[in-house]
This record gives C-alpha cells, sequence and structure tokens, in this order.
C-alpha cells in the first residue's frame, strides 16, 4: 500500500496527483471514486465550486479523466480496466439543476447532496457509453453502499446524531459491510466486461429514471468538461 496526498476539492491538487501517479509508471486497473461530504452548510471549495458538487461530483469527474489514457492502456479483452464510483440512493430525489449547478439561487444542504450523487449516476452512464463507441477496454459502473456508518454524518441535526447513535448497531453497516459492494464491482469475475450497471448489495438494480436521460447525460457532461477545463472529446461520438 502505497499513500499520495490528493484533495478532490482542489482541482489544482487532483491535477498534482494526477502528475506524481504518472511519474510512476504504473498499471491502473481499478480506480474507485469514493470520496464525498454530506448536509455541510453552503460553502465554496477553492475553485469557486458549491462543495458538493464541486468535491463530490467533479473533483471525481476531472480525476477519472486525467486517469482514462492509463486505464485503457491497462485493461485487455479478456481482463477489462474497472471505474467504481460511489453514488446514494439519495440519488433517486436528487434534480439536477442545470442552469444553477451550484445551488446559487437557493440552497439546500440535503438537494445539494442529492443533486452531486445524481451526477454521479448520470456520469456513470455517459462515460460507459464513450467507452464502449471507443472500444476501450474499461467498464464503468455505479454503486450504492447503502447507510454506513462512518463520519459523513457530522453535519446532520444533532437530533439525528442521538437517533443514530442509539439504532446504528441494529440499522447501519459497518464500513467493512459498506465497501463490499464497490469491492465486489472491482474484483468479482461476475463484473467482467459488465459496464454501465447501478448496483447495491452486490447486485444489479434499477437507478432513477432521470439518470437513463442520454440527453441530460450529454449535456451534464459538456458542461462539465467546461467547469472543470478540459476538452470535451466525447462531443464528436453520438
Amino acid at each position: 500500500v502505497e499513500f499520495l496526498y490528493c484533495d478532490l476539492a482542489s482541482m489544482k491538487s487532483i491535477r498534482q496527483f494526477v502528475q506524481r501517479f504518472r511519474a510512476k509508471n504504473c498499471p491502473l486497473h481499478v480506480l474507485v471514486n469514493n470520496a464525498g461530504v454530506m448536509l455541510v452548510p453552503e460553502r465554496k471549495t477553492e475553485d469557486g465550486f458549491e462543495e458538493h458538487f464541486g468535491l463530490n461530483y467533479l473533483g471525481h469527474f476531472l480525476l477519472t479523466n486525467l486517469l482514462l489514457d492509463m486505464l485503457k492502456q491497462s485493461g485487455t479483452h479478456s481482463h477489462n480496466a474497472r471505474i467504481i464510483t460511489v453514488s446514494s440512493a439519495t440519488h433517486y430525489v436528487g434534480k439536477l439543476h442545470l442552469d444553477d449547478l451550484q445551488s446559487r439561487c437557493s440552497y439546500s444542504p440535503h438537494g445539494a447532496y442529492a443533486q452531486s450523487k445524481l451526477a454521479l449516476v448520470l456520469f456513470t452512464y455517459r462515460l460507459q457509453h464513450l467507452l464502449t463507441a471507443n472500444g476501450s477496454h474499461v467498464t464503468a459502473n455505479v454503486v450504492d453502499p447503502g447507510v454506513v456508518n462512518t463520519e459523513l454524518y457530522k453535519h446532520v441535526f444533532w437530533v439525528v446524531k442521538v437517533v443514530k447513535w442509539m439504532t446504528a448497531w441494529l440499522c447501519f453497516k459497518t464500513p467493512e459491510e459498506g465497501a463490499s459492494t464497490s469491492i465486489y464491482a472491482a474484483v468479482s469475475p461476475e463484473m467482467e466486461g459488465a459496464g454501465g450497471c447501478y448496483l447495491y448489495n452486490e447486485e444489479r438494480t434499477k437507478s432513477a429514471d432521470i439518470a437513463y436521460d442520454e440527453e441530460l447525460q450529454r449535456r451534464l457532461w459538456t458542461e462539465s468538461c467546461k467547469m472543470v477545463g478540459i476538452s470535451d472529446e466525447a462531443s464528436r461520438l453520438p
């Protein structure tokens, strides 16, 4: 195990991380996009993005795109490289506001968090479409880890914290249990060559209907490229 620092809330840090990783000249077989914040008060990243959208979504969007060529080089016909992105059941109630992705008009911690998790599902489906169109030996899937007992809940109301403390042993998954579906997506032979799936409890399931909207996927991808400052090569594909 080797640690390399990367702050997903900083576009500069992400680019520096990718440079350091590239310098190692190592293959990249699995990328798990798992960082996140939840229900934080209204605040911005150093790049001026609303924190939920900037860290949970845009950080992973940029990181994945900057590492994509290495993933393509590492994947083979019999052993695809794999991208696993961690979303949440909260995406089912999320709404994507393309005209206000930064929640400037009206900020709601719940709404901003749900939007970031919906964006991750839309991103995964569009990414898989592009990978397939390019004939790449890389798959992209999205995971719902369930309700897991972690520090992610530190910004919820104190009443919720008390209830969580009292019921976590019964209602919440342990971090190990929460990681199981991500691990399944990363290493299971059953997932070899399978992409564009939404996984919960190690099973393929249906995501929110809006997540399958291909036009919305395309528009979000194009806007995301503009926001993080990369070229939208996908614009030349269907």
